[in-house]
C-alpha cells in the first residue's frame, strides 16, 4: 500500500539556529498574515524549537527541530517561499526508533493546515507538496499554491531497502504502536505548537488526506481525536488492516501452490477476457468496467472464452501462456472471495472481503509510465514464498513481513507455514494485533457534531485494498448513525477503472481538498463531483458517483465528457 508518485525536489542544508527564550516568546506574541509577522524572522527563530513532552498528548520525551531548509528545485518551476522544518519526537523506550516528521511552512499562509498520511508500512515521510489523486492541473506544488501550511511523518521508524514494505520494525511495541495510530496524536499535536509559535496564531482549519495506509491514518484521527479535526479525507482506505493481512496471508498460500501463479502474458489474457465480457455492461465499451456488479455475476475464468477458445487450459495444467491452470483458476477464485473466520478477532471482525478481480489490472507487460507502479502495486514478477523476495506481489512481502516481525518476532519463520483461519498458537498474538491495527469504529458522533466532514473514494480496479471493504465501512457507518445523519457530513464514491493509487486505464484526479474545504469552511456539501483521468485516454472525465452508484453511458454525447454519464444505482 503505497502512495502516489510525487516529485520531490532536492533540498539544500539550512544553517543551525539557535533559538533564545525572548525571541520564541516575540514570536509567539506575532499574528501571522499581520504587520507584526516576518516570516524572515520567523524562519530564522524556527531552528532547534523544542516541543515538551507535556505539550503532546501521548507519551513520548518531546520533540525537537534538527534542521531547516528552504525549499528549491533544481529545475523547472520553483515553490513558492517556504521554510521546511526536520523534526523529531523522542520515544519513551529508549530501543524504540524516533518519530521523524517534516513542516512545511509557507510565507503565505491561508490559516489552515493539512497532514499527509503515509502508505504500506510507512517508513519514510512523503512528500509535502502534494496529496492523493490530486489535479495534475494544479502543478507540482499545489499546496504550497494554496497556501497551506503541511505536516507528514515516518509514523514513527525508518525504514529499510524494502521501503513500505519494510515491517522490520514489528519487534518493538512502541514502533508497533505509533505505526497502527500513536504517532499521528503525537505528530499532530508537535505540528499544531510549531505551527501556533510560528504565524502567532492557531490555524484555524485542520484537514488530513490519506490513502491505503494514509486512508487507515484519515479514518483514525476521525475516530480517535474527532476534536482535533475538520474535516479528512480518505482514499482507499486499508482501516482493517490487520484482518487485510490475514486476506493478504490466504491469497499468498493460494498463489504459492504449484502451478498457480500466472504469467504476465497470462495475466494479460484474463484482463482481455474479461472486458470482452464486462466493458459494455455499462453502455459503451471504453476500456473500463463501471458497471462491477454485473461483471462479477457474470465472468468465470473457469468458464469463459476468449477469442473463441477457453481461457482454461484443456488438460487443467500450466500448459503455456495462452491459458489458465486449474491451479491459477482456484487461486484467482480465492482472491474473487471473502476470507472468513471461525470466531471475531480481536477487533470484532469475521472477515475480509474478496476483491474485484475481473477485468482489474494484475499486472502486465505495457507502454504506460505507470505500468511498472502498476505491476508493483498488485502480483509483482515473482510468485509468493518465504522469505518473500521483494519481487513477490505487494500483498505477498507484506504477510511475509507481518507475519516474522509483528506476530512470531522470528526472523526465520516461515510465514508460508501460518494459515490465517486457523493459526494455532499465534492465535492470541492475532487477536491482540487485529485490536491495535483495525480501525473499524462506526461511531463518529463526536466528530460530526463539531462539524467534521469526511470524504471517502476507492478505485473499483483496486487489488491491494478492496473496494468491498470500504463499501462495507460506509454501510456500518450509515448503520450506526443513520442515513441521514452520515449524509450531512460524509460521502463515498466509488471510481471505476482506477486501481490502488494508479491505474493505466484510468489514473484518477479529483480535488478532493477544494471539495473538503468549501464543505468545512462555507457550508456547500460536494455535489456534482467529476474525476479525471491522466492515463489510457488522458483527460476524460466521469462524474464522481455516490455510492452505490456507477456511471452509465447514455447512448449519446462524447464518451469522454462526463456529461455524457449519469450515476445510476445497481
Amino acid at each position: 500500500m503505497t502512495t502516489p508518485l510525487s516529485i520531490r525536489p532536492p533540498w539544500p542544508r539550512g544553517a543551525r539556529l539557535l533559538l533564545t527564550a525572548s525571541a520564541a516568546l516575540a514570536l509567539a506574541a506575532c499574528g501571522g498574515g499581520s504587520h507584526h509577522f516576518s516570516f524572515d524572522t520567523a524562519s530564522r527563530n524556527l531552528a532547534t524549537q523544542q516541543v515538551a513532552a507535556d505539550q503532546i498528548g501521548l507519551p513520548t520525551k518531546g520533540a525537537v527541530v534538527t534542521s531547516v531548509e528552504t525549499p528549491t528545485a533544481a529545475s523547472g518551476p520553483q515553490p513558492p517561499a517556504s521554510i521546511r522544518a526536520n523534526i523529531s519526537i523522542a520515544p519513551v523506550d529508549a530501543a524504540a526508533p524516533p518519530i521523524k516528521m517534516g513542516l512545511l511552512l509557507p510565507k503565505e499562509w491561508n490559516g489552515k493546515v493539512v497532514m499527509l498520511g503515509g502508505g504500506g508500512y510507512n517508513g519514510t515521510i512523503p512528500s509535502l507538496y502534494t496529496y492523493s489523486a490530486a489535479p495534475a492541473s494544479q502543478g507540482p506544488y499545489p499546496l504550497l499554491d494554496q497556501g497551506y501550511a503541511v505536516f507528514a511523518s515516518d509514523s514513527g521508524h525508518q525504514a529499510g531497502a524494502a521501503g513500505s514494505r519494510d515491517g522490520s520494525f514489528g519487534t518493538n511495541d512502541e514502533a508497533v504502536a505509533n505505526f497502527s495510530g500513536a504517532a499521528l496524536k503525537k505528530v499532530s499535536d508537535v505540528a499544531d505548537v510549531l505551527v501556533t509559535r510560528f504565524y502567532g496564531r492557531k490555524p484555524g482549519k485542520r484537514y488530513f488526506i490519506g490513502g491505503s495506509t494514509g486512508g487507515r491514518e484519515a479514518l483514525a484521527v476521525a475516530q480517535k481525536w474527532p476534536a482535533d479535526w475538520d474535516g479528512v479525507v480518505s482514499w482507499y482506505p486499508a482501516w482493517n488492516a490487520a484482518s487485510l493481512d490475514l486476506q493478504f496471508g490466504r491469497l499468498s498460500r493460494a498463489f504459492a501452490q504449484p502451478d498457480a501463479y500466472p504469467s504476465l502474458a497470462q495475466r494479460k489474457l484474463l484482463r482481455q477476457a474479461a472486458m470482452a465480457r464486462c466493458d459494455a455492461l455499462d453502455g459503451i465499451a471504453d476500456g473500463v468496467v463501471s458497471n462491477v456488479a454485473a461483471c462479477n455475476a457474470q465472468f468465470d475464468p473457469a468458464t469463459a472464452q476468449f477469442e473463441g477458445k477457453p481461457l482454461r487450459c484443456p488438460s487443467g495444467g500450466n500448459e503455456n501462456d495462452g491459458c489458465l491452470s486449474d491451479a491459477m483458476i482456484a487461486a484467482l477464485h480465492a482472491y474473487n472471495t471473502p476470507i472468513t473466520f471461525g470466531s471475531p478477532l480481536g477487533s470484532g471482525e469475521t472477515q475480509y472481503p474478496g476483491f474485484n478481480v475481473w477485468g482489474a489490472e494484475l499486472g502486465e507487460t505495457g507502454a504506460s509510465p505507470l505500468q511498472p507502479t502498476v505491476t508493483l502495486l498488485a502480483m509483482n514478477t515473482t510468485a509468493p514464498a518465504s522469505p518473500a523476495p521483494l519481487t513477490a506481489p505487494y500483498w505477498a512481502v507484506f504477510w511475509d513481513q507481518w507475519v516474522r516481525y509483528f506476530v512470531t518476532r522470528d526472523a526465520n519463520f516461515d510465514s508460508l507455514s501460518l494459515d490465517p483461519q486457523n493459526p494455532g498458537p499465534w492465535a492470541g498474538r492475532i487477536q491482540e494485533l487485529t485490536r491495535l491495527q483495525d480501525i473499524n469504529s462506526t461511531d463518529l458522533s463526536a466528530f460530526q457534531k463539531r462539524g467534521g466532514k469526511l470524504l471517502m473514494a476507492h478505485g473499483t480496479a483496486d487489488v491491494l485494498v478492496s473496494t468491498r471493504a470500504t463499501a462495507q465501512y460506509y454501510e456500518r457507518l450509515v448503520q450506526t448513525m443513520g442515513a441521514d445523519t452520515v449524509k450531512s457530513f460524509a460521502r463515498y464514491y466509488e471510481v471505476p477503472g482506477y486501481g490502488h493509487a494508479a491505474s493505466t486505464a484510468f489514473n484518477a484526479n479529483w480535488d478532493s481538498l477544494k471539495a473538503l474545504d468549501q464543505w468545512v469552511s462555507i457550508g456547500t456539501a460536494p455535489a456534482g463531483q467529476v474525476v479525471t483521468a491522466t492515463a489510457g485516454v488522458p483527460g476524460r472525465t466521469r462524474p464522481l458517483c455516490e455510492y452505490p452508484g456507477w456511471p452509465r453511458y447514455g447512448g449519446t454525447g462524447d464518451a469522454n465528457k462526463a456529461e455524457s454519464f449519469s450515476c445510476v444505482a445497481p
